[in-house]
């Protein structure tokens, strides 16, 4: 045994003996900081060694293909790297079951990026119940590695409603008004009531097929042997989905966004939105629903399209910052779940990147909000102005994050948004031409809004906050936790070939499978290759 057979149990429960041992250290001092930098810090560093030993034939598409025919259906699977599989529990049948391949791979190295730039962005932040907090943040942790490795559906759910509680706690407990109650008890109920219907399909599932491990259930569902009854199905699909889909959130599950958003502390709203849902869509709902997820997909896109039109539009009229940042979110993310429904391998591959450069940008503009708020006490914008005179490196890093997140060329979410639109574009759902250009739109709000907030804050006459405190400019440890994430900016507009390497594996496998699916007739036998004809374009092949 190396530590390739180990290293996700390492990355899933080290926060989680940070956090035993943060709970045993007497709350002196920077005593809490420094034991979640030291924690979140070594995490991180073993998050890398999944990049660097990642093997792309660990994840190739091979054929599987039914036996006892002369033309045998083939169907994409694809293998997992890191593996471990253990059996757990033996009636019902649970294993402990980790894995990775070029969809989790790199979310989970993200999360690893933003624990420690949360704990450096709380240093001054948060200056009593310091070990609740870190605790807290650490168990949060634990929660997101172990949904993005999980390949048993019963370890995934424990993994998915442990997330809930940390966050719930954080927020009702760290808020910045007296609202921060009602906001926590909005977002657990928004997220725990759909997850009762998560919990229901799953139990169906393995009802029926007696297992609750995914590669099984892919398999299964490839070969269409889940179960015969079209209508559960059905229903069985919806309950992932729109446990997921509330997560996100997707236009109009969203009512607890902009709440949530607004009382969370700055280390909690950089993970709470977005990544976890979008990735159990891809995982879960694409794997085991793809017909399901195809048939679906045109109310999805309509629904993406509008909450990118919704969000940016509010966005442009607030004048509280933090409530513009979840607006601004909203809209980022009903741009990925456009790209992901497109069942396209650009939108895949596109949606998929955007996770990562819409978490990297929306983590710097909440870290920059959280260090306005710590010099000036407020998210008002009608307070502020001029402060690019006195804070020229504040001002700096916002106008970066502002270009990042407008998609700016050779920045970012420049590709993302790029290979979306593409995706959009080649779909072939109904009305996709029209759904792309109303998403296009999102565009030029998000840089409407964007431009709006920087011109007000840093460019107009010196505001009554700027006027009255002195503030000062960013200091070591605030530089130390930015440039990172402005680094990775550009690395990730110019060198985006070195992330969509792995993640290309997974689009074109999960975009294959759509195919396969729904419009293929598929032919192998024992002396050719498996290849793909599709019926709708016989000039073309999917291999």
């Amino acid at each position: 045994m190396n530590i390739d057979h180990i290293i996700l149990t390492l990355i899933v429960f080290l926060p989680l003996a940070g956090a035993l041992l943060l709970a045993l250290l007497p709350d002196r001092g920077k005593t809490m900081q420094w034991a979640a930098l030291a924690v979140t810090l070594v995490t991180f560093l073993l998050t890398l060694h999944l990049p660097a030993h990642f093997d792309n034939a660990h994840t190739i598409i091979f054929p599987q293909c039914l036996l006892g025919t002369p033309y045998r259906p083939c169907h994409p699977i694809i293998g997992f790297a890191f593996e471990q599989n253990v059996p757990w529990i033996v009636s019902p049948v649970i294993h402990y079951h980790l894995g990775v391949d070029g969809l989790s791979m790199w979310l989970i190295v993200l999360t690893g990026l933003l624990a420690p730039l949360g704990v450096l962005i709380s240093w001054r932040a948060i200056d009593s119940r310091k070990k609740l907090f870190y605790v807290l943040f650490l168990l949060q942790q634990v929660a997101m590695m172990g949904i993005f490795v999980s390949l048993d559906m019963f370890l995934y759910y424990a993994f998915w409603e442990m997330s809930l509680v940390p966050m719930t706690i954080l927020i009702a407990a760290f808020g910045r008004s007296e609202k921060r109650r009602h906001a926590a008890i909005k977002y657990f109920l928004y997220a725990f009531i759909p997850s009762g219907l998560l919990l229901v399909a799953m139990l169906w599932l393995y009802a029926q097929t007696g297992t609750f491990d995914l590669p099984k259930l892919a398999a299964l569902a490839a070969q269409h042997a889940i179960s015969p009854n079209a209508a559960a199905l059905w229903i069985a699909s919806l309950g992932f989905l729109v446990a997921f889909s509330v997560k996100i959130p997707v236009f109009p599950l969203h009512g607890w966004l902009v709440d949530a958003i607004a009382e969370a502390p700055t280390a909690a709203v950089m993970v709470l939105a977005g990544k976890t849902a979008i990735y159990s869509i891809l995982r879960f709902s694409f794997a085991i629903f793809p017909e399901q997820s195809h048939r679906i997909a045109p109310l999805m896109i309509a629904l993406a399209a509008i909450g990118i039109v919704y969000g940016g539009l509010l966005a442009l009229v607030q004048n509280d910052l933090k409530k513009l940042a979840a607006y601004s979110t909203l809209g980022q993310l009903s741009f990925i779940v456009l790209g992901i429904f497109t069942l396209t391998v650009a939108g895949l591959d596109g949606g998929i990147y955007q996770i990562l450069n819409e978490s990297l940008a929306g983590a710097a503009l909440f870290m920059l909000l959280g260090l306005l708020y710590e010099r000036y006490g407020t998210y008002d914008m009608r307070q502020y102005g001029g402060l690019a005179q006195k804070l020229p490196w504040v001002a700096t890093m916002f106008v970066l994050v502002t270009l990042s997140i407008i998609g700016l060329p050779m920045l970012n979410s420049f590709v993302g948004e790029f290979l979306i639109l593409s995706g959009s574009m080649q779909s072939t759902v109904t009305n996709h031409h029209l759904w792309t250009a109303v998403a296009t739109s999102g565009v030029i709000l998000s840089a409407a809004y964007m431009l709006r907030m920087i011109q007000r804050v840093f460019y107009c006459e010196l505001g009554p906050k700027p006027q009255a405190v002195a503030g000062w400019d960013l200091d070591a440890r605030e530089h130390l936790a930015l440039w990172p994430v402005v680094a990775l900016f550009l690395a990730m507009g110019l060198a985006s070939p070195l992330w969509m390497r792995a993640i290309d594996t997974y689009g074109a496998s999960a975009a294959s499978a759509q195919v396969l699916n729904r419009i293929a007739i598929p032919l192998c036998d024992d002396t050719h290759p498996c290849r793909t004809i599709l019926t709708a374009t016989p000039a073309k092949e999917v291999r």
